[in-house]
């Protein structure tokens, strides 16, 4: 229970960082605004074609007498879906997005504790790089919780243990996503990172489920994205880096 508030109050730490330094807050906001656009766009698109979605998929029922009512329900489905689809994705794609903002603001926060590890990488390089590893994580993410989301249909069940089941496995990933720039600057790659996130998970599900919860809330994602990555930063650079690493 310890390490799981340690990781909560290292999200703390990072608000409070950005709050300090408006300026790079302000910095952070940008890519996270982007991301947000372009998921609210197509969430926007998705709830208006959302009927002609479920006709195209559901050509079996033409013939139905009450095909209307069942396409219904499959768009409800459908938009439910890609909104959990955009929870579990957002922070990957805005840490994508935002490669070059994100880097700096993580570079800045390390500098407040001595030499930043590491040295300059390639943008090319480090963002062909940031984006396989994410499309990887992406891959683990939905093998676990897609069935979570299947048995979230199931009375009580669904209602009770999934939820929390969910809130870790999305808690687990935010954290891998979150502290994959401080990591990769101290030469871990995606093996290693899990490694230690798994020999550390009191802290790092602590971290990442309150941010998970904290990113539920409307509008709040974008405001608490830099807070998130200045957050993951100082976990690594504090908790989670072995000493032969730290510079």
């Amino acid at each position: 229970m310890g390490g799981f508030a340690e990781g909560v109050g290292f999200f703390v730490k990072g608000l409070g960082w950005v709050a300090r330094h408006p300026r790079w807050w302000l910095f952070g906001l940008i890519p996270a605004l982007i991301a947000f656009v372009l998921y609210a766009a197509a969430l926007v698109w998705l709830a208006m074609n959302a009927g002609d979605v479920a006709a195209w998929v559901t050509p079996f029922a033409d013939d139905w007498g009450w095909r209307g009512l069942f396409r219904t329900l499959v768009g409800i489905v459908i938009f439910i879906a890609g909104l959990f689809l955009s929870l579990i994705t957002y922070t990957a794609v805005t840490l994508a997005i935002g490669e070059p903002f994100y880097e700096k603001l993580s570079e800045k926060v390390e500098e407040e504790f001595g030499p930043v590890p590491g040295g300059d990488q390639p943008f090319w390089s480090s963002l062909f790089r940031s984006i396989k590893d994410s499309l990887m994580t992406l891959v683990y993410v939905l093998m676990l919780t897609i069935p979570l989301f299947i048995l979230g249909f199931i009375p009580f069940i669904g209602q009770t243990i999934v939820p929390v089941l969910g809130a870790l496995v999305s808690g687990f990933f935010l954290t891998v996503e979150l502290t994959a720039l401080a990591m990769e600057r101290r030469g871990l790659r995606r093996k290693d990172r899990f490694a230690i996130l798994r020999s550390n998970k009191g802290s790092a599900l602590g971290f990442g489920v309150v941010i998970f919860l904290t990113f539920l809330i409307p509008f709040v994602a974008i405001i608490a994205m830099p807070g998130a990555v200045a957050g993951a930063t100082l976990l690594v650079r504090t908790r989670l880096t072995p000493p032969p690493l730290m510079r």
